[in-house]
């Protein structure tokens, strides 16, 4: 244990969390089965935090009564350090309040902390945004935790899927340059399945708005090998993203909010998908990932 990391154990389960970002970089099972993943030059992140917002502006421009701010994409918490507020065995939390600096690029006051808590099963992460200013807190909040793809070494990625709780035959969204497109794909879910290739994000993110399941299974179709299940409550959209240049990690991200949409320049408390928090209110988000290794 550090003041820059802490991990945290339970059952044959451990998992590591940064201060920086509170981000998590590790899902590990004593096997030594890794399910995030590792980052690397593909990609430099694991599983980021997305405040105050989710995706991009334009011009990563950001309006607010008469004055603009520079805001770029998935905005700025995931790169700040948080305050331990409590390191356990199993739990720990992390807290980030508005400073000089987070009001130079995001004019409002605001208290958001990450409790992470670790079963013998899985990880659970609650995220707390509290609005302790005097005007109305416009914001959106978002995870981007990142699986390793294959989840074990050697086997094709196309033969993994994603198993829906729910049927998924709505339209899905696309970004063009991180801006939300007005014109939708075909649902590429088979009923509950969506099967997996890099060919599938040749168009970057697929963006389900709104997602109707509650969880989605992450596993290699022949019922083999590790899996993990993601669950989340409070979200309302989910984005899966990885690369399609052989890029070894899948993002399942569930978000409150989402990109600009194309052509929207407005002021930000008018931009769609933002959460609008009244002074001394709260909103209250949570996801949580068990795994499993055969």
């Amino acid at each position: 244990m550090t003041d820059d990391t802490h991990m945290l154990r339970s059952g044959d389960l451990t998992a590591t969390i940064k201060a920086q970002g509170a981000e998590m970089c590790s899902l590990k099972h004593k096997d030594g089965t890794e399910f995030v993943w590792q980052a690397g030059p593909a990609w430099p992140r694991h599983a980021p935090l997305l405040f105050p917002i989710v995706g991009r502006l334009a011009k990563d421009e950001m309006r607010h009564l008469g004055k603009t701010y520079r805001m770029t994409q998935h905005g700025f918490a995931r790169d700040c350090r948080f305050a331990w507020a409590e390191r356990g065995e199993s739990r720990c939390s992390l807290v980030l309040e508005d400073s000089d600096a987070t009001r130079a690029l995001y004019p409002f006051a605001f208290r958001l902390t990450a409790a992470y808590v670790l079963d013998d099963a899985g990880l659970d992460l609650s995220l707390r945004v509290v609005n302790t200013g005097g005007e109305t807190l416009p914001v959106s909040l978002g995870g981007h935790p990142a699986f390793n793809w294959p989840i074990q070494g050697g086997v094709p990625k196309e033969s993994y899927a994603l198993t829906f709780t729910d049927e998924e035959p709505s339209p899905v969204r696309r970004v063009e340059n991180g801006l939300l497109l007005a014109a939708t794909d075909p649902s590429p879910v088979r009923g509950t399945v969506l099967p997996l290739s890099e060919a599938l994000f040749a168009s970057d993110a697929v963006i389900l708005d709104p997602v109707n399941s509650h969880g989605v299974r992450y596993a290699a179709t022949d019922g083999t090998g590790p899996w993990l299940e993601m669950s989340w409550r409070g979200f309302r959209e989910l984005g899966v993203w990885s690369k399609p240049t052989g890029a070894p990690f899948l993002c399942i991200e569930p978000w409150r909010g989402y990109a600009s949409p194309k052509g929207f320049d407005g002021e930000f408390s008018d931009k769609p998908g933002l959460m609008h928090i009244a002074p001394g209110a709260e909103e209250q988000l949570s996801f949580r990932i068990e795994v499993g290794t055969s």
